[in-house]
């Protein structure tokens, strides 16, 4: 028996035109899913029955050979001899750097050595070493081509954005309640916001800090601060960055599972949220953004953020009823900074529109018509759909398809495209309610995948996959922190290479991971360092296939295929930005040749008389 509220809601789909999972084309969807599904399952079985085991250099053959094997092909004798020298400086690194050759006669266990260093060593434990290297240098000053999963939010310098929040008239803090205990500084909520209430108003109220703070009341930054019990200004600043970001040692806890830090990670956001999208803070913070990605090689950006934050222009109280606003100031720092000298050869920035996969049907589908009116007003700028939060936690694509069905519907009927580029995979489960987003990922037409973790454990979704041109956005160092994998070396992106899934490398939450610098260096460098069958080429593969996956202009589903299969060969926007990178790719190999070549003959030479 429905409650009268579930009742409500159903009335109220209906009166939308939002189709019921009883309606005969959702059926005949769901029909065609679990017949994938029960297709794969036999698969799977008749593969292992059949095929018998191979030897371990077979698959580094595959690897190498399918990958990036039409890269390689066409690679000039320059590009050939700098990924020659990157393989060599990366070998000599692993001997000299990332090894600390204990002897058998030690003291201690290897097990027990904390400092133990290793190639593919986890990622917070590596990154000090890493940026002080040849490799770092090369990696570095590679054109990365595009970045095309990253979340916005989850990519602000912190310590500019507690500058920025310092420095802006009229930013003020709250919390539900007081922020007493040392539970309540580790885990309570509390946010920020614009108020035009002077900075004597906080003056005569109770401090945050102490039981007589009444909830919810503004407390100025600056007097928030200087109460803070822990320091004064200087302790609040460092206790605020802690609580927007995830440090070094819970990353390192993986026993503790995924559900224990996407329960710290999700505590993060409402607190950047409601610093960030203040206008005269986000200004200069994604201005600064843009110029860092661009110095980092990367040419475009195709941003995510979920869109249920407040949004408050300048010197306003109250936030925004839409999202119109928001992509006016977001378009026209885009614009400023391509007319910059910063800013020059960048080709532009998109965003890719998301909400909650936890959301009920109504909030999603108002979310949704708020995605078509921004898209209607600033069609340029909206690139796509996705939902996002973590998938254990959320609800299933499967649970969603009939409001996906309905704004597809909406967006032919307001002629507006805006495809999907769904996350899924993202997670460890073999065959449960969330691994099996990646069927209906694939069925509802997305055009790339998010993380797609989990995909490697699906023989005929890669075959789909493949055959259907859809790109993987791997975020390696994100799956790491994470909790899906312990390093680099146990990350399921070699399998996936090693079957010819087109793949692009993405940084996801830079910031609140704890990268310390914006852009793609730091996956880049994870996965040609811990990654013996990766080399140059098989990064330069990754860059060249993140152009070709862009979305740079609304295409039709056709059109978009017929671009990625032409690829450099082509005549449009696309195959324009292709030529481009590949132009940059040879002059910085021509760098490398030049810049490291000397290095490589003393290494060859202390080879030689190593006898090796």
């Amino acid at each position: 028996m429905i409650t009268a509220e579930e009742e409500e809601d159903l009335q109220w789909e209906l009166d939308q035109g939002v189709p019921q999972f009883e309606d005969p084309f959702i059926q005949k969807y769901l029909n065609g899913r679990d017949a994938l599904i029960d297709e794969e399952h036999k698969q799977r079985h008749e593969i292992a029955q059949a095929q018998s085991p191979k030897p371990l250099n077979y698959y580094s053959y595959i690897y190498c050979s399918i990958a990036d094997f039409s890269f390689r092909k066409s690679m000039s004798a320059v590009a050939a001899e700098a990924c020659r020298i990157v393989s060599r400086i990366r070998a000599k690194e692993m001997r000299e750097v990332w090894s600390q050759n204990l002897d058998e006669d030690d003291d201690v266990d290897d097990h027990q050595a904390d400092e133990i260093l290793y190639p593919g060593v986890m990622f917070n434990i590596a990154k000090g070493r890493m940026e002080r290297t040849k490799l770092w240098k090369i990696v570095e000053k590679m054109p990365k081509g595009a970045l095309l999963h990253a979340h916005l939010d989850a990519m602000f310098d912190l310590d500019f954005l507690i500058d920025q929040a310092f420095s802006t008239p009229g930013i003020h803090m709250s919390a539900c309640k007081p922020l007493v205990s040392e539970k309540d500084l580790e885990v309570a909520p509390f946010t920020f916001q614009y108020s035009s209430a002077p900075l004597a108003d906080s003056d005569g109220k109770q401090s945050i800090w102490t039981e007589g703070y009444t909830p919810c009341s503004l407390i100025h930054i600056q007097k928030a601060a200087s109460t803070y019990p822990k320091g004064g200004e200087r302790g609040f600043r460092v206790w605020l960055k802690s609580r927007m970001m995830i440090a070094a040692e819970h990353s390192y806890y993986h026993h503790h599972g995924v559900d224990a830090i996407w329960k710290i990670f999700k505590r993060i956001f409402p607190i950047i949220d409601s610093l960030l999208f203040y206008e005269p803070i986000f200004r200069p913070g994604f201005r600064r953004l843009l110029a860092e990605l661009a110095r980092d090689g990367i040419r475009y950006v195709e941003f995510r953020v979920a869109f249920d934050f407040e949004y408050r222009r300048e010197g306003s109280d109250i936030p925004e009823t839409n999202y119109v606003e928001f992509f006016r100031v977001f378009k026209d720092e885009i614009e400023k900074f391509k007319n910059s000298e910063e800013g020059r050869g960048f080709y532009g920035a998109r965003m890719i529109w998301t909400t909650l996969r936890s959301h009920p049907n109504r909030k999603i589908v108002e979310n949704m018509k708020q995605c078509i009116f921004a898209k209607k007003a600033y069609p340029e700028m909206i690139c796509g759909f996705d939902l996002v939060g973590q998938e254990d936690a959320g609800r299933p694509l499967v649970d969603l398809v009939p409001v996906l069905f309905w704004f597809r519907k909406l967006c032919a009927e307001e002629q507006v495209e805006i495809p999907f580029f769904f996350h899924a995979g993202e997670c460890l489960g073999d065959g449960d309610a969330t691994d099996h987003n990646l069927f209906d990922a694939i069925l509802l037409g997305t055009r790339r995948i998010g993380h797609g973790y989990s995909l490697y454990k699906h023989p005929l979704l890669i075959d789909l996959v493949k055959e259907k041109k859809i790109l993987i956005e791997c975020c390696p160092i994100s799956n790491e922190i994470l909790r899906l994998t312990s390093s680099i070396k146990s990350h399921s992106l070699p399998a996936l290479l090693s079957r010819g899934v087109s793949v692009s490398l993405c940084n996801d939450d830079p910031a609140v991971l704890g990268h310390g610098k914006n852009g793609l260096t730091h996956d880049f460098w994870q996965a040609l360092q811990g990654l013996e069958n990766m080399g140059l080429e098989g990064l330069a593969t990754m860059a060249e296939n993140s152009i070709r996956w862009s979305c740079f202009e609304d295409q039709t589903a056709a059109d978009w295929i017929a671009d990625i299969r032409k690829g450099i060969t082509g005549s449009g926007l696309k195959a324009k930005c292709l030529q481009e990178w590949h132009s940059e790719f040879e002059k910085f190999c021509q760098w490398v040749v030049l810049e490291f070549a000397g290095e490589v003959d003393d290494d060859e030479d202390e080879e030689r008389e190593e006898g090796w």
